[in-house]
Order: structure tokens, then C-alpha cells, then sequence
């Protein structure tokens, strides 16, 4: 026989091989003086004998035996019209074959081709381990003998491929990573802490719709980093907020090298920069006195408030026994944290709640006490929270990670990892802005007031308010005017079953309502108590003013605001960085929406094109 190339004799041996069960490989050649082979020698893998290990006495556990002189092989020679003919062929074994559906175990039959590594690539990329990756190319080629490698293949590319990818080093794997991100995405913001021995300590990030999110919805943020994920055990922190569907949000990530205060100064100044100097109304985190003295340090206009969950959690630990003897100090305790709406009110029932269960030399309820304006809801009722008294939005998404990275994953493989999350979350948006577009929700009694609210508000905070409504129709009423004003009106609403009351104050001048509950201040949608009222006065539609725009359908239509000193003679620098910043937090929410249509994108193009056309100045 004869053949056009070297490769093609080999691939006739080996697909022979296949056949009758054994494996070859290359043994010895002889090149012309010019350097061009003249002969090739194919043998079968059993071919001589193992060399004698000189490692015997360390080794304790050897390798089986897989040589055993076996004397079959075939031997190629160039011929004169530069083809190769077999020469010689010899067939016999000395030793077992094994069947063809065995064949594609032995080495020289196992290769990931081109379209393989694609397939391993991508499932790789995708978050999908190797075993089920495995799994669903065999069953694509119709069994793991025609797919033409094993597991053990398919791991070792993976592995070689991440070794490629970090053969500079943690550090530099990184920064490679990073750059590349700023090439795909120009607004990527990106810090890193390095040590005097130029090894990373602490890396922020966050990308163009993170910052874009962030002008949105920044105005709450959750904090925590109670989740390690690299292999270093690094605490893994993010800034998580809520939407206007109520679904958590990422605004930045960081690996940390510890929770000191130093760090989350660091921390927090950085994230600070990267969202141009915007810092949340309100922040909630765990206990930790390094981030609370970090936040006092660095965002001390901030409102600092503490999970409600993970206090509950303190208390379960430092007071089991005072809740295994008293069925009713976990009530007292709940209506410490939430009922109360003065503060002298609070006061009393928390002395009142250590008077009655012989508490007050308890160390832990005295520093909690000294806390009471970071977790006692009376503190908080005026400020803006989204409704959020825990920080399990950032520890629900921690428990997500977990279905996307490992521990043991190295940065550069966690970041990529981490990236999968950050679209999952982005597609889940999407799909609930289509949800939002493109149905209405069912109204329980078909009022005006609830269609005027599922026309303004995401499904899910119509749901929210519509369970507001519908208590507001249990709800007594009782006025008690003092005559102060003609156009003020003062009721006493009491909800359905319960003793105690709200006190609602109605303004039929501009239609102001306030609640005594200052839910809407709280949550940013009115209360059944405001509701009632409003519903008395006959008022069929919600109030312009308490249509809060984050939890709007059309939030994302409100272009950012510019700064009202655009006709100053005399222009600091301050002034034009301030407006470089808006412009640019505007554009990048053009350039976000508009890629996502053709339709916009020409649209887009052609504004920007008249803007620049415009001569400066005007």
C-alpha cells in the first residue's frame, strides 16, 4: 500500500489498530541528509519493556504494567516519487487485544478534535460541570465509544486550558482579565490593592450597567461578606440593592483580604468613586464594628442599619434560655423591634420588657440598647428603606453563588464564574420588564384606584399595594378635627381586629395625606390607613406625589438630572467634572438601551451626530 503522507499511513494504521484492538505509536526514523523523512516505524503500544524505575524507594504505589514485547508494527519508506509504501508488517501480538467497543479506551484513539474543545468550551463557560458536559456530548455522538475521548481527557483540557490562562501568575491572570473586560466594556470600573511584595489584597469591580443600575435603585443598599469563595478563603462582599420588580440587584463585588476596618474603608471609598461620589440613603449590614466604623469614616450621611435577621439570630444565642422559660418574651422582643411609633413609647416597653423577665443587668440587651437607632424600626420609620429591615437580599444571592463558583476555583476562574451570575440576574429583569409591558395584572374588585395603580406600578409592587387596599376596606375610621386649619382633617384609623391605632392627617388643599405608620416614607407606597382616608375623601386615583418613580414601570425613562447652575458665568473645575459625570451616567444609559434594537441604535446614532454638530457653547 501507499500513501500520499506520513500522517495518512499512521491514520490507516491506527483506524486498523481501532479494529482489531490494540493501540500504536511512533517509534523510529531515519531522515536524508536534506533532512526528509525516509522512514517511519508504527508499533503496537505493548511494543519492548518498561526502563527499571530508579524511584523504587519512594515510590509506593507503581503504575500497572502495560508493556509486554509485543512484536507487531508496520514500517513506512519514501519512495522515489516522494509517496510512502508499507515496507514491512508484521500482525501477530504477543499479548491479549481487546474488542472494538473497548478500543476507544487506549490512548492513540483518543483525541479531542476542533468541534470537541468548542463543546467543552462552551459548557465550561456555561457553568456546566465536566461529568454532565461529558455526558451530553457522548449522548450527541450516540455513545462514549464513538465520541472519541474519555472523562479523563476532557478534564485534563479544562485544566490545561486554566493553567494557560494563569501561566503569569494570580496577579497578572487578573489584570488580564480586567483589561479585557475595559476593552469589551469602556465604563468598567475596576481597583486593586496590592502588598509590598506586589500580591493582590483587595480587588473591586463593577461594569457600565451595575453603575447604570446603581443611579436607579442606589438609594438602598445591603452589605455583608459573610460568603468565601476563593480558594484563599477570601471574603466574597457585595452591594446588593432591589429593583423596581423587587428582585435583588448587583451594584459591585469585591474580594477582600480580611474584614478590617481598614479594608472596608478602602472598600466603600472606592465604591464611592466609581459610582461618581452617589452614596446610598440607606445601608444595612450585620453587626460587624469594623464595617460600622468604616461607614462612620466614609459615609457618615448615610442612614447605618442593622440586619434585623442576624440580631434575632444574637439573641436566639445570648438569650435561649429567657426564650425557653417566657413563651412570651420573643413577642415582647418582636414588638420592641416593629410596633412602635414614638420613641418614648419604645422606651418604656423596653425597660417595661427587662423589668418583667428580671433582665436588666444582661450585658448583650445593654449594648444592643446602645444600638437601638441602627435596628428599632421607630428610628427608621423616616427613611427610605424599599420596605428591606435585613440584609438576606446580599446572603440569598451569597447562597446563589454557590450554584455557580467553587472555593477551590482560583480569581481569574471565580471572576468568569461570577460573570454567569451577574447575567442570570440581568436576564430575570428582562424578563419581568417584558412581563410588565406586555400584561396587566388581575385586579381583586375592578375599582379605579387599582387601575390607575396597575397602570403606574410593576406587577410586583401592585401586589404589594393592592393587599394595602383591600385591608384599607376593613379599616374603621374616626375624625377628630381640632380646628387649627379649614383645609387639614385629622382621623384615628383602626385596622381590622386590632386594639391599637393610626393617626392620618388628610389636606384637601393639595391632597397631602400622612400616616402616623410613615409607611409610604418607609416603603414608598401608601399604607391601608392613608388609604382609607383617601377613599373617604373620594379620591380615585393615587396622589402624584406618593407615586414613588423607582417603583414605576417607566423608571428606566427618567433621564438623570442636571445640576440647575448651567448659565454661571465664572466655571470651576468642580463644575465641569460634575458635568462630564452626568453626561457620561446619561450616555451610558443611552448606549445600554439603544444597543439592544437596531431601531434605537440608528436613532441613537443619529442624535449624537446632531449633538456634535452643534457648535460648542450652544
Amino acid at each position: 500500500m501507499e500513501f500520499g503522507t506520513e500522517d495518512d499511513a499512521f491514520k490507516f494504521y491506527n483506524a486498523y489498530a481501532f479494529m482489531m484492538g490494540f493501540s500504536v505509536r511512533k517509534s523510529r526514523t531515519h531522515l536524508f541528509q536534506d533532512g526528509k523523512l525516509r522512514d517511519r516505524l508504527y508499533v503496537c503500544s505493548a511494543q519492548g519493556t518498561r526502563e527499571e524505575d530508579k524511584r523504587d524507594d519512594t515510590v509506593q504505589n507503581h503504575r500497572a504494567e502495560t508493556r509486554f514485547g509485543c512484536l507487531a508494527e508496520m514500517k513506512i519508506n519514501r519512495t522515489p516519487d516522494c509517496k510512502y509504501r508499507v515496507s514491512k508488517f508484521f500482525p501477530y501480538h504477543t499479548h491479549v487485544t481487546t474488542t472494538p467497543s473497548k478500543s476507544h479506551l487506549f490512548r492513540s484513539h483518543r483525541k479531542l478534535n476542533i468541534a470537541n474543545a468548542a463543546q467543552a468550551d462552551m459548557a465550561d463557560s456555561s457553568g456546566i460541570a465536566p461529568k454532565e458536559a461529558f455526558e451530553f456530548m457522548s449522548r450527541q455522538a450516540g455513545g462514549r465509544e464513538n465520541l472519541g475521548f474519555i472523562p479523563i481527557d476532557h478534564k485534563n483540557y479544562l485544566r490545561t486550558k486554566r493553567t494557560r490562562k494563569i501561566k503569569y501568575g494570580e496577579t497578572g491572570g487578573v489584570l488580564e482579565y480586567l483589561q479585557k473586560m475595559q476593552v469589551n466594556d469602556p465604563n468598567f470600573y475596576s481597583a486593586i490593592q496590592v502588598d509590598e511584595d506586589d500580591l493582590i489584597t483587595n480587588i473591586f469591580w463593577a461594569d457600565a450597567r451595575m453603575m447604570l443600575d446603581y443611579d436607579l435603585f442606589g438609594d438602598v443598599v445591603c452589605f455583608n461578606t459573610t460568603f468565601t469563595k476563593n480558594k484563599e478563603g477570601r471574603p466574597f462582599a457585595m452591594f446588593v440593592g432591589v429593583n423596581h420588580h423587587k428582585q435583588s440587584i448587583i451594584f459591585g463585588a469585591a474580594l477582600l483580604y480580611d474584614e478590617s476596618a481598614e479594608t472596608f474603608i478602602w472598600l466603600f471609598d472606592t465604591f464611592s468613586k466609581a459610582m461618581s461620589g452617589k452614596k446610598p440613603k440607606s445601608i444595612f449590614t450585620d453587626q460587624d464594628a469594623a464595617m460600622a466604623k468604616a461607614l462612620a469614616s466614609q459615609w457618615p450621611e448615610s442612614c447605618h442599619r442593622l440586619c434585623i435577621w442576624h440580631i434575632y439570630q444574637n439573641a436566639a444565642k445570648h438569650l435561649s434560655h429567657v426564650f425557653h422559660k417566657f413563651t412570651n418574651f420573643a413577642t415582647d422582643f418582636t414588638n420592641c423591634v416593629y410596633d412602635y411609633e414614638d420613641e418614648e413609647e419604645f422606651t418604656n416597653a423596653w425597660f417595661k420588657m427587662l423589668e418583667k423577665y428580671n433582665l436588666n443587668g444582661n450585658d448583650w440587651l445593654r449594648r444592643l440598647y446602645d444600638l437601638k437607632e441602627k435596628w428599632a424600626l421607630v428610628y427608621g420609620r423616616d427613611t427610605f428603606c424599599a420596605e428591606i429591615t435585613t440584609t438576606q437580599r446580599s446572603e440569598s444571592l451569597n447562597s446563589l453563588v454557590k450554584r455557580y463558583v467553587s472555593y477551590k476555583y482560583d480569581l481569574l476562574r471565580f471572576f468568569e464564574n461570577f460573570e454567569r451570575l451577574v447575567d442570570d440576574r440581568r436576564y430575570e429583569e428582562k424578563r419581568m420588564d417584558f412581563r410588565a409591558s406586555q400584561s396587566t395584572p388581575t385586579l381583586s374588585f375592578p375599582v379605579k384606584f387599582l387601575n390607575h395603580a396597575a397602570s403606574v406600578y410593576t406587577p410586583a409592587i401592585f401586589k404589594l399595594f393592592q393587599i394595602q387596599l383591600c385591608r384599607a376596606h376593613d379599616c374603621s375610621f374616626r375624625c377628630f378635627n381640632d380646628g387649627e386649619s379649614e383645609t387639614l382633617s385629622k382621623y384615628k384609623v383602626i385596622p381590622h381586629g386590632k386594639k391599637y391605632h393610626r393617626t392620618v392627617i388628610y389636606d384637601s388643599k393639595n391632597n397631602n395625606v400622612s400616616c402616623s405608620c410613615r409607611k409610604f416614607e418607609f416603603a414608598g407606597y401608601l399604607c391601608s390607613h392613608a388609604l382609607k382616608i383617601l377613599c373617604v375623601k373620594d379620591i380615585k386615583s393615587i396622589p402624584d406625589q406618593y407615586i414613588l418613580k423607582r417603583w414605576t414601570k417607566d423608571i428606566k425613562c427618567v433621564s438623570t438630572k442636571i445640576g440647575s447652575n448651567l448659565h454661571e458665568k465664572r466655571e470651576s473645575r468642580e463644575n465641569v467634572v460634575r458635568r462630564y459625570r452626568e453626561l457620561c451616567r446619561s450616555y451610558i444609559q443611552l448606549a445600554t438601551r439603544a444597543a439592544e434594537s437596531e431601531e434605537v441604535y440608528e436613532i441613537a446614532k443619529i442624535l449624537i451626530y446632531c449633538a456634535l454638530s452643534l457648535p460648542s457653547g450652544r
